[in-house]
């Protein structure tokens, strides 16, 4: 799945795609329910970060802090969850930023356990006119720094 997605990147055809770092790509979530939800696809095909040639693993963890600092000053929320799963698709790292905000109807609990009928609901999924306005708003976080 993230093979896909980086593909249409570099075809000019994901509609999601924020920005492209030296070792991988943001992009922001496909649905919306935490506002501001983002991801960064590494650039290399690998299904752990350990596998990752320590020179590149080095600029890959300190560009992964940088998306999360733009998404945190982007989209300011009270809290910010960045995970490493790769449970769903294990043969590509990526992580997500989950913004969690004063009120998230469940703060103290993983976003995974909000129900996927919930999270992923059509109504969750940004218009193109949101997703321009999230884009935006990070993008205007990354081309300060």
């Amino acid at each position: 799945m993230i093979c896909e997605r980086i593909d249409l990147i570099k075809k000019g055809e994901n509609p999601y795609f924020v920005k492209e770092l030296q070792s991988g790509y943001v992009v922001l979530g496909d649905y919306q329910y935490y506002k501001g939800y983002a991801l960064f696809l590494c650039k290399k095909h690998v299904s752990e970060l350990h596998m990752l040639e320590k020179d590149f693993r080095s600029k890959y963890i300190e560009k992964m802090a940088s998306v999360g600092e733009a998404v945190f000053n982007a989209f300011k929320p009270a809290k910010l969850n960045y995970e490493l799963l790769g449970n769903t698709d294990r043969l590509h790292i990526h992580w997500h930023f989950f913004p969690r905000y004063q009120d998230d109807l469940a703060p103290l609990h993983p976003v995974w356990e909000t129900p996927k009928s919930i999270r992923e609901a059509e109504t969750m999924r940004p218009s193109p006119e949101q997703l321009s306005k999230l884009k935006k708003q990070l993008l205007d976080f990354f081309e300060k720094n």
